[in-house]
Order: structure tokens, then sequence, then C-alpha cells
């Protein structure tokens, strides 16, 4: 038996979650997973439901049945097998803690994406990349080159059929047009002292100024530098008696996990952007012990 997801988004209204179970019911498939959120500021309604075709109908044979109910209600709607990997192309400057983790994580099956490759602007991981048989493109950007490099890179992503653009700590600004055109699409990790403590070696600022607790961010890559929907947070405290290097070294620690959080949200379908914010529906059983792996 094949589990499937839905995910719904549209306008809250009455009879939406007995219109979607019972049309599931009549298809042969039984529900294992639901969340739902009812937005009483915006009026909106997401939900997302994990199901079985215990009768084998086909998700082509679901989706095309589903379009009367989603046309009723205005939905935006999708229904994915679960079990297929989203296609990811990672993005790296100098700073490799956050690659690193994520391909440890994809090699012992903690992260279940397909890498379709790895984008840098330098050169200092090409070997770690190759040797983890995953192609490697430099594409070099300077203030001359921008406009190419970016094109090069979109020319990439559309030959690649790349799904998730993820910046593991990726140091260069993408346009407005490419943050439109992926919208929704490319998820950034930076640490949390934004806006606070800008520019070089924020970590140094941060001891500098007594810090007590650091953390890390992960969002939607939108136009506005660093400002768009976050998806997953955390944070560690440290104390007066560690150094700045302890402050790094944690930092990267955290940033890593959370950028790894956030992408497990994003590929099993259970974040949803609500204007600025986001809602993020918590892990179903299914999805739960690969996703806290590691």
């Amino acid at each position: 038996m094949t589990t499937y997801v839905l995910t719904v988004a549209c306008k809250s209204t009455r009879g939406i979650v007995a219109a979607i179970s019972g049309y599931l019911a009549e298809k042969g498939c039984n529900i294992v997973d639901s969340s739902q959120f009812d937005d009483l500021e915006t009026g909106k309604f997401f939900m997302r439901v994990s199901f079985i075709s215990e009768e084998g109908v086909s998700m082509q044979a679901i989706t095309e049945g589903f379009q009367p109910v989603a046309e009723k209600f205005g939905m935006e709607a999708r229904i994915y097998s679960d079990g297929q990997r989203m296609k990811t192309l990672l993005m790296v400057s100098r700073f490799g803690h956050c690659l690193n983790d994520l391909l440890y994580r994809w090699k012992i099956g903690a992260l279940p994406i397909d890498i379709v490759g790895v984008v840098s602007n330098h050169f200092e991981y090409q070997k770690v990349v190759v040797n983890h048989d995953i192609p490697f493109h430099h594409i070099k950007v300077t203030k001359e080159n921008k406009p190419q490099a970016e094109a090069q890179l979109m020319d990439l992503i559309e030959t690649s059929g790349t799904e998730l653009v993820v910046l593991a700590r990726y140091m260069q600004v993408l346009s407005d047009n490419m943050c439109r055109k992926m919208s929704g699409r490319i998820i950034n990790i930076h640490h949390s002292f934004l806006p606070s403590f800008k520019g070089a070696n924020p970590y140094k600022q941060a001891y500098d100024r007594g810090v007590k607790l650091i953390g890390a961010t992960a969002h939607y890559v939108t136009a506005d530098l660093d400002e768009g929907p976050i998806i997953e947070q955390d944070t560690v405290r440290v104390t007066h008696a560690q150094s700045a290097e302890d402050y790094v070294s944690l930092g990267r620690d955290v940033e890593s996990q959370v950028l790894a959080r956030a992408i497990h949200a994003h590929i099993h379908h259970r974040t949803f952007i609500n204007g600025n914010r986001t809602v993020v529906f918590p892990p179903s059983p299914g999805s739960y012990a690969s996703e806290r792996m590691g």
C-alpha cells in the first residue's frame, strides 16, 4: 500500500474536513495522520493529511477525482507520494559545517532527498562533494558578472529539475527576480543575531556584548534579505566562562541542526507560507525517526 500526502490551503469555511475525509473514504483510502490549523486572524485554513490507498487507487485518479472538491472550496490542493524524494540543490561558500552535516545525514539515510548537485562560488568543498558522487558546479560571482552567474544558476536549476534550493551558508545575495521566481523553494540559514550583529564575525560581536543565548533561524528566501517566513529556530545557552571560539562552535552546531529540521519540514510537505509567517505542522509518526536522526 502506498502512502500519500494531501496538502490544502484555502479560505476557512464550514465542511472542509468532512469533504476531504468523505472523498478519501469513497476512494478506499484510510487516513493515518492529519493536522489542521484555522488562522482566525487571516481567515485561512491549512491542512495536511497522510493517507493510505487500501484499494490500490492511483495517485493520478485520486488527484483528478479531488478536483471538484478543491474547486468547491477554492483550495490550493496538492497530492504527493510520500516516498518520492525531492530533487535538491545545495549551495555553499566558504563555511562548510552545514554542507558537511547535510551530506552526512543524506549518506546515512536520515535526510531523504535526491541531491542533484552542489553549487559554490569557491573550490574549497569540491573534493568533498565529488567524493560523495555528487556533481559539483563552480559558479564564480563578482559584481561584474552577477547577472550572468545567476542565469547560469537558473539554467542549472531548470535542467536538473531542482525542486528545492538550500543555501547552506551560501554568502551571495540572490536577485529579487530569482527570489520571486523561486518563491517558497529556497531555504536559507543564518545566525539569530540578525539584525543586531551584522557583518563580519557576528559571534565575536555577541561575545563582546556578553550574549547569553545564541541561536539560528532557517527561513524561506524573499527579496527582503534574511526576512523571509521563518520555518525553524533554536537556541543554545552560553555563559561568561565560554570563549568567542566556543560561541562559534556552538553556533555552527545549532545552525546545522536548524537547517536540517527546516529541510525535513519542507520535503515532508509540513510547511505552508501564510503571508509573512509560516504554518509548520509537527512530524507525522512515519517520518519522526528520520527527521530526528543525527
